[in-house]
């Protein structure tokens, strides 16, 4: 869904800067389903999640940033417990839907480091991870 909108003329008229940066940033897609990524400047990943995200990690270059996905969000806090962690809250209502922290056994060692609301009534958490 996020390629075919931001890849659009329609997300290039609304909001072409968003547009230009999602379409010219590198972009990991990981799926079991998907037999190719088209959207420009994608790699697809169909295997180990936990190995590709170290390797991720070991790159040079900005922080990673996880759109929409509770399955793989669900494994972060597991896997990376020295990273720090930016969660961005959409007010909306959903019947249904996966938890982000399904299968979390043990609680992430987290502080608060800061809290950022926006106009349209995201907010964005801030969190560090604390020994």
């Amino acid at each position: 869904m996020m390629a075919f909108y931001w890849a659009s003329p329609q997300a290039a008229k609304n909001d072409a800067l968003v547009a230009e940066r999602m379409n010219a940033l590198p972009k990991v897609v990981f799926s079991r389903t998907l037999d190719k990524a088209s959207w420009s400047n994608t790699r697809l990943v169909k295997g180990d999640l936990p190995g590709e995200v170290r390797k991720l990690k070991k790159e040079a270059g900005p922080d990673m940033v996880i759109l929409g996905s509770a399955s793989v969000i669900s494994s972060w806090p597991r896997r990376t417990s020295s990273m720090n962690t930016r969660l961005s809250s959409s007010p909306s209502c959903s019947a249904g839907g996966k938890s982000m922290f399904a299968g979390v056994s043990s609680r992430p060692s987290l502080k608060l480091a800061g809290c950022r609301e926006f106009k349209n009534g995201n907010v964005l958490l801030s969190y560090a991870a604390s020994p």
